[in-house]
């Protein structure tokens, strides 16, 4: 049973403390994704995990194993990097088979494993083949069966798409799915992509400043982001988050926006925020919708209109940029139509999706 175990990890560089305090358990067989801004740890974290940096605080089990002080070949793990780092003067066979023949495996061993691995990875047409005269996919295949050979406990991507152009990113994210269904095995991965996040992950590890935000399920943090941070960043185009303030008149309460509008409130969402000096509404761009051009809204929703400052244009939707609360939002238009600079369009809020955080201290409400 390959389970990860982190526990009160510390990495400084110099004074500066880059992984604080930080607390994560990865069950076997889950593959789960460490996401977050440049600079936030994560691929700092995936290379202490294999050895590849020394960590100044704390435990790392792998299998219930310490493995603090193991070297990187002791502990049983593979690591794909986002630059394929292949032997350009070997074939794809000596490239998958490198490893186990340095490790003395026997040659049937190595034959079989190789074409166990170039079989699941759609590589079997390729064996004989240069690194040069593969395309970036299937050097990235070439980089993802050579760690499988080695049949590890622990599998590890760092970033391993950032260099594919968009269409093979796509591609290759169903590879990895595909891989981890059929391999069984852990899998941790970094990438700083939240669409590639919320795509692979069993579980998605929100970092920020080397510290843990948020942890769960993709639609979990989609759903119930736990403050200003995870909302903003979770999400495509992310959630639009507005300055606001809590008014009550006759028995009845409301979110009133810098540009004075003023949005009803449900008695439970009056309840949640009754006690808040400060908000910060939270709307999905898909709960703001043109009319006629939204997904089906079977609760209340709230009716404005709004003159476009531009649109984009994504094929089976749009994106439309207006004015609201005294800043500019996203909408998300569906079954889209061109859209004019500066034309009228009349809107719909699902007030049943508002999400409200503490404006002092970002926290979810």
């Amino acid at each position: 049973m390959a389970d990860v175990t982190l526990e009160k990890i510390v990495k400084r560089f110099g004074k500066v403390e880059v992984v604080r305090d930080l607390d994560l358990s990865i069950a076997h067989s889950e593959l789960v994704v460490l996401v977050g801004p440049s600079g936030c740890g994560k691929s700092t974290t995936l290379r202490m995990i294999a050895g590849l940096e020394e960590i100044n605080e704390g435990t790392i089990k792998i299998g219930g194993r310490v493995v603090n002080d193991l070297a990187p070949r002791d502990r049983n793990v593979s690591m794909v990097f986002q630059n394929y780092a292949l032997y350009p003067h070997m074939t794809v066979r000596e490239n998958l088979g490198f490893s186990l023949k340095i490790a003395k495996q026997a040659e049937a061993e190595i034959a079989a494993r190789v074409s166990e691995a170039a079989e699941t990875l759609s590589l079997t047409d390729y064996l004989e083949r240069m690194p040069a005269q593969l395309s970036g996919g299937q050097r990235q295949r070439v980089a993802m069966g050579r760690a499988m050979v080695r049949k590890p406990d622990v599998f590890l991507f760092d970033e391993p798409l950032s260099n594919l152009d968009a269409k093979l990113r796509v591609q290759m994210r169903t590879e990895i799915k595909r891989l981890h269904s059929r391999v069984d095995t852990t899998m941790v991965y970094v990438t700083h992509d939240q669409v590639e996040a919320m795509t692979l992950a069993d579980r998605v590890v929100i970092l920020r400043d080397g510290k843990i935000e948020q942890q769960g399920a993709p639609l979990e943090l989609f759903s119930k982001p736990a403050n200003t941070f995870v909302a903003g960043f979770i999400g495509s185009p992310p959630m639009n988050l507005i300055d606001a303030a809590v008014t009550t008149a006759e028995g009845a309460s409301a979110i009133r926006l810098e540009d004075g509008m003023e949005i009803p409130l449900s008695p439970a969402q009056a309840a949640r925020v009754a006690d808040a000096p400060g908000v910060v509404l939270g709307v999905r761009p898909e709960d703001i919708v043109p009319e006629g051009h939204g997904v089906q809204i079977d609760t209340e929703t709230f009716a404005f209109q709004r003159a476009v400052d531009f649109a984009e244009p994504l094929g089976t939707d749009s994106d439309l940029f207006i004015q609201f609360g005294g800043r500019e939002i996203v909408s998300k238009m569906f079954n889209p139509r061109p859209v004019a600079a500066g034309e009228v369009i009349p809107f719909r809020l699902n007030l049943s999706q508002l999400h409200f955080f503490d404006a002092q201290t970002g926290e979810a409400i």
